[in-house]
């Protein structure tokens, strides 16, 4: 994994989002939430506020495959 996350690793963040909050189903938390468990990773070195809905949708369904993997898998 990059050592400096952006907003274009989203494949990146889900695993760490999933590692980070396993118990949290992504696609039941907000995306205001989900900016928040972003931005608050400790490799997540990009500009808060270059977030959009885009973005954030690849890192929620990012993080979903994992969710899916780790529940079903």
């Amino acid at each position: 994994m990059p050592k400096e996350l952006t907003w274009s690793d989203a494949e990146d963040i889900g695993i760490l989002l999933s590692e980070n909050h396993p118990e949290i189903n992504p696609l039941d938390i907000r995306f205001t939430d989900l900016h928040n468990y972003v931005t608050a990773l400790p490799d997540f070195k990009d500009d808060p506020k270059k977030s959009n809905e885009g973005k954030l949708e690849a890192i929620q369904m990012a993080w979903h495959e994992e969710f899916l993997d780790r529940t079903q898998g």
